[in-house]
């Protein structure tokens, strides 16, 4: 018998790409619920194994519910996406959807890919209009950020769904990452494809720019809060749903200059290794990065992605806290060595260059 590792991915893949028929153990259901709840794959993989009669009657219904729940929030989500997109375009605003609806598009059950909230990119002109039509549209919506030029995203409860209006779709400590990555966001969020999901007609990005994006966003639960396995199924789904429309050469360029070619290669060996993506249509695959593929997957199955949580420091002096912060990150820099040294060095070196500027910077929005 395959163990539950085995088993869970054999269920993952199944879902991934329409296979039917799937084995779910009897035995390994509670590690089989808390691994897909753990993963973000509950939704996706229950409906192929509900007609098992061997699986216990508690375990069903708890898959159901999962299901039910999964279904009924993205209808609700889907009419605030449709609310909120005529909003802006009434307003004269381009937006275009980030990661959520975008994704669950190119499963073979759309339905059932949970998405949480709405993120929107509007860029840096159109930030502060958008930001006005947002309260404009739910007067009565939550607001939780402040709309100021430095940060990524203005948030807002809306009805209980997370509405984030983004002036910018990721940000770097690095400035020449910084500066490199608002060209690729210039190009990916301009040359935009459509999508219609539900009743509305969408901007998405532009595949290429979309591709690093999603694999970065994910890189990025990676290095602070956790990632699941579901967000590196996205990546394998959308190389896949685009094959034929992504620049390879302008992708491996991007990478390379914000040295994430290395990271790359580790997320393509899990996904043809792990997820079942053909070869061919991951990109840049090398088996040169096994052995740490397979650690990266181990520590991510058994929910080990967690960066170390803060802890606090009680002193008042500014410089003790900025050089406590800049001890916490080199120590993350460390963790993540056990992956990719080569992006180790570069989070080390770029804590220590972030970590003079905040500790010099007159500008005191640092703070």
């Amino acid at each position: 018998m395959m163990n539950v590792f085995e088993t869970y991915l054999n269920l993952v893949r199944a879902a991934l790409w329409g296979k039917e028929h799937v084995l779910w153990p009897a035995e390994q259901t509670e590690q089989l619920l808390w691994l897909n709840a753990m993963q973000g794959t509950g939704a996706l993989v229950f409906p192929r194994v509900l007609g098992q009669e061997d699986i216990p009657v508690s375990a069903k219904m708890q898959m159901k519910g999962a299901c039910v729940h999964t279904m009924q929030q993205q209808v609700h989500l889907q009419h605030t996406l449709e609310v909120v997109w005529a909003a802006l375009e009434k307003a004269g605003i381009r937006p275009v959807l980030m990661k959520g609806a975008g994704l669950a598009a190119l499963y073979p059950e759309p339905q059932l890919r949970a998405w949480g909230d709405i993120d929107l990119f509007v860029g840096k002109e159109q930030y502060h209009p958008a930001c006005a039509v947002m309260r404009d549209t739910f007067p009565d919506a939550l607001k939780f950020d402040e709309e100021l030029d430095h940060y990524k995203h203005y948030n807002i409860i809306a009805d209980g769904v997370s509405i984030e209006t983004h002036r910018v779709t990721v940000t770097l400590q690095h400035p020449a990452d910084e500066r490199r990555y608002a060209k690729m966001e210039q190009i990916g969020m301009t040359d935009t494809c459509s999508m219609t999901i539900g009743n509305c007609a969408l901007q998405v990005p532009e595949p290429t720019f979309n591709a690093l994006f999603v694999f970065l966003h994910s890189w990025e639960h990676m290095l602070t809060a956790g990632a699941n396995l579901r967000q590196l199924c996205d990546v394998a789904l959308l190389l896949h749903y685009y094959r034929n429309r992504i620049d390879a050469p302008r992708l491996k360029r991007w990478l390379k200059a914000l040295r994430l070619l290395d990271v790359w290669q580790l997320y393509m060996f899990i996904a043809v290794q792990y997820l079942g993506l053909p070869e061919e249509e991951a990109l840049f695959f090398d088996m040169k990065v096994q052995a740490r593929a397979k650690r990266l997957s181990e520590d991510l199955l058994a929910g080990k992605m967690l960066a170390a949580k803060p802890s606090k420091t009680e002193t008042k002096n500014r410089f003790a806290r900025k050089f406590h912060t800049m001890k916490e990150r080199l120590q993350n820099a460390k963790r993540i060595q056990r992956y990719s040294p080569v992006y180790a060095r570069h989070m080390a070196v770029t804590t220590l260059l972030h970590g003079a500027l905040r500790l010099f910077a007159k500008d005191r929005h640092w703070e």
